[in-house]
Formats: structure tokens, C-alpha cells, sequence
């Protein structure tokens, strides 16, 4: 047998035993979360669904193509594709992961290449009165080094897989921080847009009554020129006209603040949006009923909750990579090098050196220094299990009164719309009474201000409809991709 194979077999020996025990893992092992709020995910059905809510489950990407609108649609893919926000996340999970592939490969031997080339040249000793003639010095001499060193630290307890178990762990909830990414922006933006659509309605209904307000107030100006129209009139419909004047301001200033919110959400600079975004548009069309799954699909499908879940996971794994610290560490060296004065001859047998070393660590007096490490990843798992407790409680209550809300927003836009209608035809008949001289002024003023602000309450009810839709696609944990 090759003489450095027979002088290492201990060391293949020991190897060999180290792999037999491999086995052992300190530490818990991580089953599943703990259960939370079970009655309420047991029963099925949220407490405060409306009766439009179905009990099917909802598609958990592309939600907002239920809104008919494809400029929305198109915003929001586009958000998805180019925002910063996203990029950053994507950039944390590669980075997860890269961490991830780097404790793995802990488990491998690492290993060393070296090479030299040594020249030199030895000095004239008759210059230093040294017996001989001046030879001037051997040399100029050549000296080729090359060499391998390898080390190998063996995972008997574990403590290197349960470093990976850590960093997986910690893979997936990036993974799941970036799908949650998915649900804040895409609901971001669809709020945004439909704070916009709003703002141009409101304008548009704005500027119509200031140019209604503005004839009405030249008709009784005329009128008060004539002896017909008292000055209390005239002065009336001058302060609504400046009321009206004023409400146009913010709301101008609003858009513009519409605008860039969505450019910023999109990636882009302020401005860049501007000419998509500026004609007016209706809101978008609601969907008659809606899927919401029921609390256990909920559960299922918020990203953030798989990140707490994760987490926890990865608390749970550290506690046992901190164990491992209790015991021995064995790690095995070895070095092959071959060193000659002429590199034909470098990696010839009789030109080469070796070395063997298992190696064992072990840290017995630490002072406490392990069993505080152990005791404080310990109360990282149960500070982990507890955030994962309340974000569980907070899903199951974000999505019961989105729901609420949703519902209740909806029957309040249906006696809107009653309001509005009313309001409508009053104005309607008041108007044909005032033409026939059996009204005045101050009484078609009183019933058209009545109308336009029924008509301003509809146009804010139906936006907020759709926010309330909106966030209730986002309390259920839509929007997200793989």
C-alpha cells in the first residue's frame, strides 16, 4: 500500500466512525406552527362576512383584472415589474439564499492550492576571506514549490445542519416577504388610481357647477338690474360661486399628487405619467360578488404569516446550532506538497512531503458563555412564536372587518344612489316652478345645492367602494406571485 494511505488509515478509521455518528442533531426539531385561534378557523366562515361574499376560493394573483380596467391592470403589472421596492426585495432573496448555499457548503472539506517558484543564488565566500578561489558563488538556483492543504470539520452534533435548517428557513420567508411586497404595492397602486379617477370626478363636477353658479349669477344680475331680484340674491349665489372656486384649488393640487404617488409606485419620475393619466375615466366597475375563501385558506395564503411561520422555523433551528457548541468538534488536516529543482521533476514520489491531523476541540470552561447563547436563541424562538401568534389574530382580523366594511360601504352606495336620484328630480321640478314664476331664486339655489351634494356624496361613495374592495383583496393576502 502507497505509504501516505497506510499512515493516514487511523485518520479513515476516525472518518468512518464520524460519519456513523452523523447522525445525532442537538436540539429541537421544528414540527409546525402552533395552532391559533382554532374556533375561528374551524368554523368555516368569517363572523362578519356580507351575504355577497362567496365561500370559494379566490385566485390569489390578479385580483384587480376583476375591476374591468385595463389601464389599472397595466399600472399595477407595471409596478410589479419596475418599482424599487420589489427590485430591493428580489435583491434580499438572493442574498437568502446565497446565504443559504454558503452554510451548506460548511458541510464539505475545503481545499487549498498553492504553487511557488523559489530562485536564489549563493554568495562568493572568497569575498568573505574564505578558503578557495574566487569562484563568484554558485547560481543562479531554482526551487519549484507546489502543494494542496485540506481541512474538514465533521458535523457530529449537528450544528452545521442546523445551520442550514436555519438559513433555509430564512430563504423561504424572503421568498414570502417578497410575495407580501406583491400585496402592498398592488394595493397601493390600485388606491392610488382610484383616489385619482375620484379627484377628476370631483373636478369635473366641480367645474360644471362653477360654470352653472356663474349663469345663475349673471341671470340674477340681470334680473337685479331690472327691479326683479333683490341684492340678498344676487350676494347668495356670489358666495356659492366663491365656495365652488375654492373647492377646485385642492383638488387640482390633489391630482398633480395623484399623478407622481403613481409614477413613484410604477418606478418612474414625477411628471412621466401625466399625459397617460390625465383624461378622465370612470371609476372602475365592481365585480357583483366576491370570493373570499374562508379562515383556513386565509391562513394559507397571506404572505405574511408564511414569513412568521418561517421565522419561527428558523428560531427554532438556532437553538440546536447553539447546542452543538456544548460538545466536541472534530476536524480533520491534510497536506500534500512536492518541492524540486526542476519542474519536470516536481510531482515525482521521493519529491514529495505529506501530513495527516485529526484534530479534536473542545471548549469544557467557557464560563457560561454556550448556555447563554442557548438561553437567549431560546427566547428568540419564543419571542418568534408569539409574533407568529398575533400576525395570525391580526390577519383573521383584518380580513373580518374589511369584509364588514365592504359590505356595509355597499348598501350605503345603493341609498346613495337613492339620495342621488331624489336629489335629481327635486331639482328637476324645482327648476320648471322658477321658469313659471311660481318659485324663487333662494328656493331652486337651496334644492340645487341639495343636488350637488348628493351628487358629490354618490361619486365619494363609489370611490370608497372601491378602496374598500381594494383593501379587502389585501387583508386576504391577494395579488402575490411565485
Amino acid at each position: 500500500m502507497y505509504a501516505p494511505l497506510r499512515a493516514a488509515r487511523p485518520a479513515l478509521i476516525l472518518l468512518v466512525a464520524a460519519l456513523a455518528a452523523a447522525g445525532c442533531t442537538v436540539g429541537p426539531d421544528y414540527r409546525t406552527a402552533p395552532e391559533v385561534a382554532g374556533n375561528a378557523v374551524a368554523a368555516g366562515t368569517f363572523p362578519h362576512a356580507p351575504k355577497l361574499a362567496e365561500a370559494r376560493q379566490p385566485d390569489v394573483a390578479d385580483w384587480w383584472r376583476a375591476l374591468g380596467d385595463p389601464l389599472l391592470a397595466n399600472l399595477i403589472e407595471t409596478a410589479l415589474r419596475d418599482s424599487p421596492d420589489i427590485r430591493a426585495s428580489r435583491a434580499r432573496v438572493r442574498q437568502a439564499r446565497a446565504g443559504l448555499a454558503g452554510n451548506r457548503a460548511n458541510l464539505m472539506p475545503k481545499v487549498n492550492a498553492s504553487a511557488a517558484m523559489l530562485r536564489t543564488r549563493e554568495p562568493d565566500l572568497a569575498s568573505f576571506g574564505g578558503e578557495g578561489g574566487g569562484g563568484g558563488g554558485r547560481g543562479p538556483l531554482s526551487l519549484y514549490i507546489a502543494g494542496f492543504d485540506a481541512s474538514w470539520e465533521l458535523d457530529l452534533f449537528g450544528g452545521t445542519r442546523r445551520a442550514i435548517e436555519a438559513a433555509s428557513a430564512e430563504a423561504e420567508a424572503a421568498d414570502a416577504e417578497l410575495a407580501d411586497a406583491h400585496v402592498q404595492l398592488a394595493a397601493e397602486v390600485a388606491q392610488a388610481y382610484v383616489t385619482l379617477r375620484e379627484q377628476q370626478a370631483s373636478l369635473a363636477h366641480l367645474r360644471a357647477s362653477e360654470t352653472l353658479e356663474a349663469d345663475m349669477l349673471d341671470l340674477t344680475r340681470q334680473r337685479r338690474a331690472r327691479g326683479v331680484a333683490s341684492e340678498l340674491e344676487v350676494e347668495r349665489l356670489l358666495t356659492q360661486l366663491e365656495n365652488t372656486r375654492a373647492r377646485i384649488a385642492p383638488v387640482e393640487a390633489g391630482l398633480i399628487e395623484s399623478f407622481d404617488q403613481l409614477a413613484l409606485l410604477t418606478g418612474r419620475p414625477p411628471g412621466t405619467l401625466d399625459t397617460a393619466l390625465g383624461p378622465s375615466r370612470d371609476l372602475p366597475v365592481l365585480p357583483e360578488t366576491v370570493a373570499v375563501g374562508d379562515p383556513a385558506t386565509l391562513l394559507k395564503a397571506r404572505p405574511d404569516i408564511r414569513v412568521a411561520e418561517r421565522r419561527l422555523a428558523s428560531r427554532t433551528a438556532q437553538i440546536g446550532e447553539r447546542k452543538a457548541d456544548w460538545f466536541p468538534k472534530v476536524s480533520l488536516l491534510g497536506s500534500l506538497g512536492f518541492s524540486a529543482m526542476d519542474p519536470g521533476h516536481l510531482v515525482r514520489k521521493e519529491n514529495g512531503t505529506w501530513l495527516t491531523l485529526p484534530r479534536l476541540q473542545w471548549n469544557i470552561l467557557d464560563f457560561g458563555r454556550v448556555a447563554a447563547s442557548v438561553d437567549n436563541a431560546e427566547a428568540g424562538r419564543d419571542e418568534a412564536e408569539a409574533s407568529y401568534e398575533s400576525v395570525v389574530l391580526k390577519a383573521l382580523r383584518d380580513a373580518d372587518v374589511a369584509l364588514s366594511r365592504y359590505g356595509h360601504q355597499r348598501d350605503n352606495v345603493v341609498v346613495l344612489r337613492r339620495v342621488e336620484a331624489s336629489a335629481e328630480r327635486a331639482s328637476t321640478l324645482q327648476q320648471q316652478r322658477y321658469r313659471a314664476g311660481t318659485a324663487s331664486m333662494l328656493e331652486w339655489l337651496d334644492v340645487e345645492r341639495t343636488r350637488v351634494v348628493a351628487q358629490q356624496d354618490r361619486i365619494s361613495g363609489d370611490a370608497n367602494l372601491l378602496k374598500d374592495y381594494v383593501s379587502l383583496q389585501k387583508a386576504l393576502g391577494l395579488g402575490w406571485r411565485t
